[in-house]
């Protein structure tokens, strides 16, 4: 059924790059631990970790969360699909509001920090509706949800200072 509400919806990606002053030993903690999610998403979208099994983060894992969109809940599943500690983790939504999620984390020590990037492939359902969809607000709520994301990192990890690079 996915593939047929993808027909003819194009794959778009999501790319972000952060700097924080703190070894990735300690940045990294923080990110495989699916419940501090709610910590940096917006509020207007009311998320929530439901469930996580195993309560272990590694391949296979489960999570279920719930978000509303335009006022209307949500169930997001995904399956972390790759996950090397300090490293990297990729997480793939198994069932929510797109045809295809593809989120990959990557933490990299780089000048006495953590170098932290996000790659995000995702196509939306019901073809050109979707493309209508995502060209009017989609896109623009991910841009929102991603800049919020990256302000409450800078304030958690770099005394509030966003770095989208290493200073030289």
């Amino acid at each position: 059924m996915q593939h047929y509400l993808a027909l003819g919806a194009p794959e778009y990606t999501l790319a972000r790059e952060q700097w924080v002053p703190q070894p990735v030993q300690e940045v990294f903690p923080f990110f495989e631990d699916p419940y501090n999610l709610a910590l940096i998403t917006p509020g207007w979208l009311d998320f929530r970790v439901l469930s996580m099994q195993p309560r272990e983060v590694r391949p296979g894992t489960v999570i279920t969360y719930r978000l509303r969109w335009l006022g209307i809940p949500y169930r997001w599943r995904t399956r972390i699909s790759e996950w090397v500690p300090n490293r990297r983790f990729v997480d793939l939504q198994t069932s929510g509001p797109y045809v295809l999620w593809h989120h990959t984390h990557t933490f990299e020590e780089c000048s006495g920090g953590t170098l932290l990037r996000d790659h995000v492939r995702y196509r939306l359902p019901f073809g050109p509706l979707g493309v209508l969809a995502h060209a009017i607000v989609v896109r623009r709520q991910l841009d929102e949800i991603f800049d919020y994301r990256r302000q409450k990192i800078a304030t958690l990890f770099a005394g509030g200072r966003v770095y989208h690079r290493p200073p030289k």
